[in-house]
């Protein structure tokens, strides 16, 4: 794409320097080597041993990460049984371990694993009690992708915290710790012992549908330090992280769920863009790193999904970067690693490229026998299962799960899951991320004596896990909380011309109206709304509550506002700042190109303004 080019190019100019500086700092230094005679002995022995005693099918059943539905380990609703049964082949979580010995389990709210903190606890002991339970007793990781903003399994009462892209804005390494620790340590109390995150990607593709504010941003010097600080975060709160999409998903127009992206980035592009966030990440000590469904041609000129691709996971990261822990692959079950080979297939091909864990494959079957099949044939040696198995096994003990017991109490969760000092906390880093964009005739803060009667109209996409209601009416209820009086009136992403004429009439006589955006593209009616309002007279604050870049397709705006997502914590953050509650500190983490010429910067990285 011609704007993704533009803004890549200006990228790799601005950046080279401290992208050159990361990579200087993630190498280690040389370790003293003590003598023979004062070694400590070596905890890989006893995990080989462990491993000795298992059988080839045992060994197998570790390098998967499986979804389960249910509640409970061994008790759930009658529908998630029937669930169970249909997708899986088993009844509950414990059948699924006994039958098929899985090294891991990844928890939803689809699947209802995630209704509260203390069922999720019960869910989480019941799963380990079962791992336990087998021949070969083996602790279980239990993950789940709680990235935070717009993407998070673990909803209230739960603390919400600002999303990647919005700590971007922050700038601030200490509030991204933090955010990390925080976070950790929740998910630790309820038995969650690994989170696939923080994203790692480096977004510079205005038009990315799957990654987006999920990034921390577009410089890759940026990304890599917050990358360093939520690592260090989340593994200080004693839980494991998957730094991802290896080897970087940040510029492409496709989504990896639905389709096979391709990066079109060179050997040297993907060096000085891509790679910083992942070295840092190895440097602070990752505990893993997840792989990307995307083609990247100048890595690998087969083609091959990058998850299935030897030269990218062993060749680049096992070999150039140097990383020996874990590798797990994203869910199998999305379409970029389908396309090109079968399901039984896919997770021999993965294992023979370098990976360790395969993520939820659709047919946990096909894939488990398809592995043992490719070793009885010799396809894959036994040799290879347990170098996988071994680096699997190391990283439980690292969490401590082979040391004392791996199960978690009702007091763990009462003590640390959304307690009043983490609310505060969350409220507090959300006020660094609200970035202003715009600001015309000084209209912002908002008075409570010229401005008093506002509505809050426009998009209320469908809630994350962070929300209590649509985003307008959060909005509307945050800014009444504040003195003023707001009403609400939900247009949604795609408003009818009714809707529009709707909106107008109800501005008249108010004294402004908010609007929330969601992703304004050139044809979107949000484009129709924005204008109608600004023409009958009102001013009119816009709020962009995915990604930043709908500002450049707007006209009439008086002031526009960042706020990288709509959940809770941030629509409460960006009320503040309207209503002159909170000063806006955030800065852009991405360049907000013009719409009518992308070659153009509309607002550049670090833009924003303050009052």
């Amino acid at each position: 794409m011609h704007d993704r080019t533009i803004s890549r190019r200006a990228l790799l100019t601005a950046t080279a320097v401290a992208a050159a500086a990361v990579t200087a700092a993630t190498v280690p230094a040389a370790a003293a080597v003590p003598p023979p005679h004062e070694r400590a002995p070596d905890p890989r022995d006893r995990l080989r041993r462990l491993i000795s005693r298992m059988s080839l099918e045992e060994k197998v059943g570790q390098l998967f990460v499986m979804r389960v539905y249910g509640h409970s380990a061994t008790a759930p609703d009658q529908a998630d049984i029937d669930s169970n049964l249909a997708e899986i082949g088993v009844r509950t979580a414990a059948e699924l371990i006994s039958t098929y010995h899985v090294g891991g389990i990844i928890y939803f709210a689809w699947a209802h694993n995630t209704r509260d903190p203390h069922q999720i606890a019960g869910l989480s002991n019941g799963i380990q009690k079962a791992g336990l339970a087998q021949r070969v007793p083996v602790p279980l990781l239990i993950t789940t992708d709680q990235e935070h903003g717009i993407v998070a399994r673990v909803g209230k009462p739960a603390t919400l915290l600002p999303g990647a892209m919005a700590l971007g804005a922050s700038r601030s390494h200490s509030d991204a710790r933090e955010a990390a620790r925080i976070a950790g340590g929740e998910l630790a109390a309820m038995g969650i012992n690994q989170n696939y995150a923080p994203d790692a990607d480096v977004n510079v593709n205005p038009a990315n549908p799957v990654i987006g504010v999920r990034s921390f941003g577009a410089d890759p010097g940026a990304v890599a330090g917050m990358v360093t600080a939520q690592v260090k975060g989340y593994q200080s709160a004693g839980i494991a992280t998957a730094a991802k999409h290896f080897p970087g998903h940040g510029d492409t127009k496709d989504d990896s769920h639905y389709a096979l992206p391709t990066i079109h980035h060179t050997r040297e592009e993907w060096t000085e863009l891509d790679a910083p966030p992942f070295r840092a990440a190895i440097a602070a000590g990752v505990t893993s790193i997840m792989t990307a469904h995307i083609v990247v041609p100048a890595l690998d000129p087969s083609e091959d999904p990058a998850t299935l691709s030897h030269p990218i996971v062993t060749g680049v990261l096992r070999e150039q970067l140097g990383y020996d822990g874990v590798v797990v692959t994203d869910a199998l079950g999305m379409a970029g690693v389908r396309q090109k080979y079968g399901d039984d297939r896919v997770p021999v091909l993965a294992l023979k490229a370098g990976v360790d864990q395969l993520l939820n494959p659709p047919d946990l079957r096909l894939a488990w026998n398809a592995v043992l099949t490719a070793v009885k044939g010799g396809e894959l040696s036994e040799r290879r299962v347990e170098e996988s198995v071994l680096r699997i096994l190391e990283l439980k003990e690292r969490l401590g799960l082979f040391r004392g017991d791996p199960y978690v109490s009702p007091r763990d969760v009462d003590r640390e899951v959304g307690t009043r000092a983490h609310l505060a906390a969350a409220d507090r880093i959300a006020e660094g991320t609200t970035t202003l964009l715009v600001n015309e005739r000084g209209l912002l803060p908002l008075s409570r004596r010229r401005e008093r009667n506002l509505l809050v109209v426009g998009a209320d996409p469908a809630s994350p896990s962070g929300t209590t209601g649509p985003p307008t009416t959060v909005l509307a209820t945050a800014l009444t909380e504040l003195g003023f009086t707001a009403t609400a009136l939900s247009t949604g992403t795609a408003p009818t011309a009714a809707r529009v004429e709707e909106a107008v009439e109800a501005a008249r006589g108010k004294d402004a109206v908010v609007v929330a955006t969601y992703n304004v593209s050139a044809t979107s009616t949000q484009r129709t709304l924005v204008s109608a309002l600004a023409a009958s007279g009102v001013p009119v604050v816009t709020v962009a509550i995915r990604n930043p870049y709908d500002i450049a397709r707007l006209t009439g705006v008086t002031a526009s506002l960042a706020a990288y997502s709509w959940t809770d914590v941030e629509l409460r953050a960006a009320a503040r700042v309207i209503a002159g509650q909170a000063r806006p500190r955030g800065r852009l983490p991405v360049p907000v190109q013009r719409a009518d010429d992308p070659a153009r910067v509309l607002y550049p990285i670090g833009h924003g303004l303050g009052y």
